[in-house]
């Protein structure tokens, strides 16, 4: 499928245009620097539009209605104009509920999509966080995570101050869904993304400080008792990473591993996602050291000694988790024994190097 998304070097449009394509998808990218010509080629060759772009930090009030109202105003008129009944969806903001400017603008440009007769979905987002997001702008998530990470102060005005949140990669996963559907009528009532979470101003401080010092610590890898909690490391990991590094996405028919931090002193982490009934893994190192950590799922953890045999078996539940060290010289895997997609947060001693892996095949259970 063609998609337009609008906004695409943005911080939602980064992880949906990323997506679109992993998922096969052929994706034109608008945003700054793009001209109307091109903006009208991109809609003549489109199956679906994403309108992400907005405005929200402008020099003038006036800013709000041209980039929010207007634009969007602009791209309806030019899809209504080619004759195409494109669905749309469009990225609104809960702002639209309050008598802001901002909120105004955006709310504006909901209700003339909702005039247009076009099949469109329009979704008020949440204070958006997740990896990318720009710190020290407008997201207080990604200002702390920065901050704390590079050991900055931070000022919070009131702690018990709470928050709702959007995890990007629930908002982009939602909008895939809506653009694979085999049919688009359209909504028309406001959606919205969930899970939402509230989370105080205090809280998200202290669960940032808390991650800092545990991955900094020989634990390496902190408790985490929910799925806001997870999403919340895994977003704080990449403001920790150390310049020159790139991490990794793989994803095949078994689930998928994403790396999440790099440290030359403390290690690698990242999050193992195993689809019900998958078995990973079936090798075993002579001197890396590994931490596994299920916080969503069950997984069964074997470790068998390679010398003498010596099986250990552990059953670890997301509900009742706990780490499991996994020991030097035994070759081990991990399976997902429940029903529920299981992700495993995993530290190793030292990043990962083709030349120096310390990484043997040799299967659990022979």
């Amino acid at each position: 499928m063609n998609v337009l998304v609008t906004g695409a070097k943005g911080f939602i449009g980064k992880h949906m245009t990323l997506l679109l394509k992993r998922k096969g998808h052929n994706v034109f990218e608008y945003d700054l620097g793009s001209t109307e010509e091109e903006l009208k080629q991109y809609i003549s060759s489109s199956d679906f539009v994403i309108h992400l772009a907005g405005i929200n930090r402008p020099l003038t009030t006036e800013e709000f209605y041209d980039g929010n109202t207007n634009f969007t105003k602009k791209l309806c008129d030019l899809i209504k104009n080619s004759g195409k009944n494109i669905p749309l969806i469009m990225s609104s903001s809960i702002q639209a509920e309050l008598d802001n400017d901002y909120g105004k603008s955006k709310k504006m440009g909901e209700d003339y999509l909702f005039s247009s007769s076009l099949p469109v979905y329009i979704y008020r987002l949440s204070n958006v966080f997740g990896k990318w997001c720009r710190p020290n702008y407008n997201s207080a998530c990604a200002t702390f995570c920065y901050n704390i990470a590079h050991e900055l102060p931070i000022q919070i005005r009131d702690r018990e101050y709470v928050v709702h949140f959007n995890y990007v990669t629930d908002i982009v996963n939602e909008f895939l869904k809506v653009v694979e559907l085999p049919t688009h009528l359209g909504e028309k009532d406001i959606q919205y993304v969930h899970p939402i979470y509230d989370c105080s101003l205090g809280h998200l401080a202290d669960l940032l400080y808390y991650f800092k010092g545990e991955i900094e610590s020989e634990r390496h890898l902190p408790l985490l008792h929910n799925e806001f909690e997870l999403k919340l490391f895994k977003t704080f990991c990449d403001y920790l990473s150390d310049e020159g590094y790139t991490f990794n996405y793989a994803e095949d028919y078994r689930g998928s591993f994403e790396e999440l931090y790099k440290s030359k002193k403390w290690g690698q982490i990242s999050d193992n996602v195993a689809f019900p009934g998958i078995t990973k893994g079936g090798h075993y190192h002579k001197y890396k050291k590994e931490i596994f950590y299920t916080v969503i799922g069950e997984s069964e953890i074997k470790q068998r000694n390679i010398i003498n045999n010596d099986m250990v078996v552990d059953v670890v539940k997301g509900e009742d988790p706990h780490p499991v060290n996994i020991r030097v010289g035994y070759t081990h895997q991990i399976k997902n024994i429940g029903n529920i997609n299981t992700h495993t947060i995993m530290w190793i001693s030292e990043i990962y190097n083709p030349e120096t892996h310390d990484t043997y095949r040799e299967d659990v259970e022979k």
